[in-house]
């Protein structure tokens, strides 16, 4: 059985329909990334994982449950989230944000759950009793992966995590949450509009247009030219900065 399965999903705001029918199937273990130009749905489906956002039909089963009719706090500690923006609390201290999903649920994090899940994200535990203005914007989204951690979920899902980051520190960080997914045994889903992104780090990239899923591809795949005319654009995209970049080394 497949760790996730959509069926059929629709997402409507108002007239407006968001996600078109969409269907697949996640195994357990892929780092799945999903891309598509702005307002083509994929945040929207995101967020129907792990019922952020209810579809008007259709259904998303996790382990075959329906997340729809799972209790929330159950939900939350199965499926970790990676907002877009980071989304710590200003005025909790780094501990207490990582350690805010468990609470909710009844759980105390001990100070050394706390101190092993920033040492996973590449942080020295004494950040745990900074505040988050006190931090770089790679070291919140660092505290943001390790919140997200906390509740040692099956499923990671990430939106647009590292959008805000300089170039350096956005692939340091896109390599080291690869690394967390193998190292934990993760299912991980992204959001990213960017494709370069998209090749390096995932396993099979979804590419969404106008609401609805118009390819599944592997990285290896789409590279060789699969997935039709809108993945492809995505793909000319780094093809065509890897060629400007060439002709700028040759001095052409």
């Amino acid at each position: 059985m497949p760790l996730l399965c959509l069926e059929e999903v629709v997402c409507r705001f108002g007239a407006q329909e968001a996600v078109r029918s969409v269907s697949l199937s996640i195994a357990a273990g892929s780092f799945v990334a999903l891309v598509g130009a702005s307002g083509s749905g994929k945040t929207t489906l995101l967020k129907t994982v792990n019922a952020l956002i209810r579809p008007a039909a259709g259904r998303v089963l996790l382990a075959g449950e329906d997340v729809t009719r799972l209790p929330p706090a159950r939900l939350r500690r199965r499926v970790g989230y990676v907002f877009q923006g980071i989304g710590l609390f200003p005025h909790m201290t780094v501990a207490q944000n990582i350690a805010i999903g468990p609470r909710l649920a009844g759980e105390r994090l001990p100070p050394e759950r706390i101190a092993r899940l920033l040492e996973l994200v590449e942080l020295d535990p004494a950040f745990a009793r900074r505040m988050p203005d006190q931090l770089s914007g790679g070291q919140r989204q660092r505290v943001g992966v390790a919140r997200a951690l906390a509740g040692g979920p099956e499923m990671l899902l990430m939106d647009e995590p590292f959008g805000a980051l300089d170039p350096v520190t956005r692939d340091s960080l896109g390599r080291k949450v690869r690394d967390l997914h193998e190292s934990l045994g993760l299912t991980t889903v992204m959001v990213t509009h960017d494709m370069a992104e998209a090749l390096l780090l995932a396993d099979r990239v979804l590419v969404m247009e106008r609401g609805a899923l118009v390819a599944d591809e592997s990285p290896r795949a789409l590279l060789a030219g699969a997935g039709g005319a809108a993945a492809q654009a995505l793909v000319a995209v780094p093809r065509q900065q890897a060629a400007r970049l060439a002709a700028l080394e040759d001095g052409r």
